[in-house]
């Protein structure tokens, strides 16, 4: 399963998702909880999060981190580490 994970509002994640035909769902963390918890801000106040992807394997566990995602090349190498 695939989802994302966004500060955006569910309007905005919505357009966002619909703009780019995303497969997958787009989640709202607009408190920025889940985002505080797995390190993509230092604080609630943080304007941005950092683009990151975590790899999440079957026993729910974090796999592999991707700490710096250029979305282009991204899906490939997921792929690349699940084969």
């Amino acid at each position: 399963m695939i989802v994302g994970i966004s500060c955006d509002t569910p309007a905005e994640n919505k357009h966002f998702r619909d703009k780019f035909s995303f497969p997958f769902d787009l989640l709202c963390d607009v408190d920025k909880s889940v985002s505080l918890a797995y390190g993509a801000v230092d604080s609630a106040e943080a304007s941005h999060p950092s683009r990151i992807s975590y790899l999440i394997d079957a026993d729910g566990k974090v796999a592999k981190v991707y700490s710096k995602v250029v979305p282009a090349e991204h899906p490939g190498e997921v792929l690349a580490d699940l084969g």
